[in-house]
């Protein structure tokens, strides 16, 4: 069948696709593998450094750059997906994704290895957004809210269990491999995916986009570069006067971007990012959270991973199974807010949520600073489980508001852009941690400052907890329910028109 042969009338709504859970198992696969490969390098860091002979730097270079060229891309990723077809595109980024990993597995020194992280970053960018644009398009509103709630799980388990999957491959050392398997695993799972991709996934694309905004890329990953390279590396170069630069830079580079976008738009382009998207009060207020929530994620679990493994001398494995309750808690927050209180109760869950997360890092601040050094390991347990229910109660419903009113052809743009603002609130967090964590143990090794960690993280849980209650002032700023506004449910109708579908 031709490629350029909708299925459907455009303005009739398309049946179902029957293979569409059998697809959903196969990027909800490509997901967990992106969410694992952000954490699961660092507990195997002293392995790497041992064995190639990484510097410092190239270490913090291997690190962050991943993370690095995964924000950068994401709003081209998406964007791609639109025009050239959400299918091919997320084939391409895992394909790519599977290669990058093998290039690390077998990297012989550590230029190779840093080059195959930041490759392997580029690749997850086309990859991700795809993910839920896929989901968008495929599946009818009547189901979205329980597959986005098993997104969230997924995403939560993939998170949680980095880590832990790290720590248990170095531990086994399989075919005497130290620290190769973290990447390798890729390999079989990728492939996998590839055929099953191939097989059970529908090709979409948006209707109207006719060609990728060169001009806008370009604006859009400078401008983001100059904000993002400082507020991954600041902290650990110690702030140098070009990362203040670089932060200043960027903004009025990103206000070019905006300008750019708003004349295309005027002259009937296909913009990179459609600004119209804001107008849509779900999708900006929805926006807001989730830098918000990146902000307190990446506060919060730096800040966690350093004063549970130095300042209570847990090792790598015993600090992944602490962490399992917080996973556990997400995928049960995921599961229930989509399923029984978001139908029934609207943003109040995810409101609820909020609070419940602020009362989790209450009592974490409540035992870390009773019991010090001394605390037990249930104790460090316990307040994961009110933060996890939250958490979860937030951010699959929070995906699902987001892009409930955007229409199919821009679903990509939308992804990439609310996947952006993720990582984005995330490296700010981080880099606050030089600021709230790390200045409260002053100057030195933080290896060698475990009678201060107990202090450190009380202080940062303040900060993370202020964050949630942030987002639920901000929450109000979101309909009760998507789509009951007479401009939203009108947005509704155009959302549901039926996407360019191929076979």
């Amino acid at each position: 069948m031709s490629e350029n042969k909708p299925l459907e009338s455009p303005m009739k709504a398309a049946p179902a696709d029957p293979r569409r859970w059998a697809a959903l198992v196969v990027v909800l696969i490509a997901s967990f593998m992106d969410a694992v490969d952000v954490t699961v390098v660092h507990i195997a860091i002293p392995d790497i450094q041992a064995d190639t002979g990484a510097s410092l730097s190239q270490i913090q270079w291997i690190t962050g750059g991943y993370a690095l060229s995964y924000a950068l891309g994401l709003i081209t990723g998406g964007r791609l997906g639109d025009l050239f077809g959400r299918k091919k595109v997320f084939l391409l980024g895992v394909a790519g994704f599977t290669l990058t990993s093998l290039i690390c597995g077998i990297a012989g020194n550590p230029e190779i290895l840093l080059a195959g992280r930041i490759a392997q970053g580029a690749m997850a960018a086309l990859m991700v957004p795809q993910v839920l644009s896929i989901i968008h398009v495929t599946f009818p509103t009547s189901e979205r809210g329980k597959v986005f709630g098993i997104y969230g799980a997924v995403m939560a388990l993939g998170t949680l269990a980095g880590p832990l999957v790290g720590a248990l491959l170095v531990q086994w050392n399989l075919f005497e491999l130290a620290w190769r398997p973290i990447f390798l695993v890729n390999l079989p799972l990728g492939a996998a995916g590839l055929v099953a991709g191939w097989l059970l996934i529908r090709e979409s694309k948006g209707e109207r986009a006719q060609r990728l905004d060169g001009i806008g890329v370009a604006l859009a990953t400078v401008g983001l570069l100059l904000l993002v390279l400082p507020l991954t590396q600041g902290r650990e170069l110690g702030w140098p006067a070009w990362t203040y630069g670089s932060l200043t830079a960027s903004l009025p580079v990103l206000a070019l971007f905006v300008a750019w976008e708003r004349r295309l738009t005027r002259h009937g382009g296909s913009p990179l990012v459609v600004l119209s998207l804001f107008s849509r009060r779900s999708f900006a207020g929805g926006q807001s959270v989730q830098l918000l929530f990146g902000l307190a994620s990446g506060v919060f679990f730096l800040a966690w991973t350093l004063y549970l493994q130095l300042g209570l001398g847990f090792s790598p494995l015993k600090a992944g199974l602490s962490g399992m309750p917080l996973s556990a808690a997400m995928m049960a927050g995921a599961g229930l807010s989509m399923q029984v209180l978001v139908p029934w109760h609207g943003r109040r869950a995810l409101q609820g949520g909020a609070l419940l997360a602020v009362a989790g890092m209450l009592l974490f601040a409540v035992f870390a600073t009773r019991y010090g050094s001394g605390i037990t390991l249930w104790q460090t347990m316990v307040p994961l489980v009110p933060m996890g229910l939250g958490m979860g109660l937030i951010i699959a419903p929070l995906t699902d508001l987001v892009l409930s009113e955007v229409p199919h052809e821009h679903a990509g743009s939308a992804s990439g852009l609310s996947a952006t603002t993720m990582q984005l609130g995330q490296a700010v967090g981080v880099a606050l941690s030089s600021v709230i964590f790390f200045g409260h143990l002053g100057p030195g090794d933080p290896a060698t400052q475990a009678h201060a960690m107990p202090e450190a993280f009380t202080g940062s849980l303040w900060y993370v907890a202020a964050a949630f209650a942030a987002a639920f002032a901000l929450l109000f700023a979101l309909p009760r329910r998507a789509g009951t506004t007479p401009a939203d449910r009108a947005t509704k109708k155009e959302a549901e028109r039926e996407p360019q579908l191929v076979s």
